[in-house]
This record gives structure tokens, C-alpha cells and sequence, in this order.
């Protein structure tokens, strides 16, 4: 077992099937911290423009890839 520390947790790692075991209070602070990063990367939206004659077509711009979790960050 590999000790590492992510997040304020403690977590070992087993060296050989790469399995993740940590207490069960430390579960439940990664489960608050995965709630926090939901309520903070909620859409973003902008507002809609008003249209008006001779308004051209807005420019398509590509979105970043960003993390599905909390979790996906740290151990991603």
C-alpha cells in the first residue's frame, strides 16, 4: 500500500491493482467536497442578445474540457 494524500484525505493506494481505500470520515469529506465543486461549476451561460436588422450570425466557440467530478479532478 501506497499512502498519498489528496484533498485533506488520507488514501492507500494498493501498488499492485491500483485499488483506493480510505476511511469511511474520509469518504464523507470527499462526498461534501464533490457536492461544493457541483454547486460551483454549475452552467454558464450568457445573456441572449437582442436581436436586431442586420445582426450576423454569432461565432461558434469550442468549449475547454473540463472534469466530470470532484473526484475526476484528483484521481483523473
Amino acid at each position: 500500500m501506497a499512502p498519498r494524500e489528496r484533498a485533506g484525505v488520507s488514501v492507500a493506494q494498493c501498488t499492485s491493482c491500483a485499488g483506493l481505500f480510505l476511511r469511511r470520515l474520509d469518504r464523507g469529506v470527499l462526498i461534501e467536497a464533490e457536492n461544493d465543486w457541483h454547486l460551483s461549476s454549475g452552467p454558464s451561460t450568457q445573456p441572449i442578445p437582442r436581436i436586431t436588422t442586420g445582426m450576423a450570425a454569432p461565432t461558434m466557440t469550442l468549449e475547454t474540457p473540463h472534469a466530470r467530478s470532484f473526484v475526476d479532478e484528483l484521481f483523473g
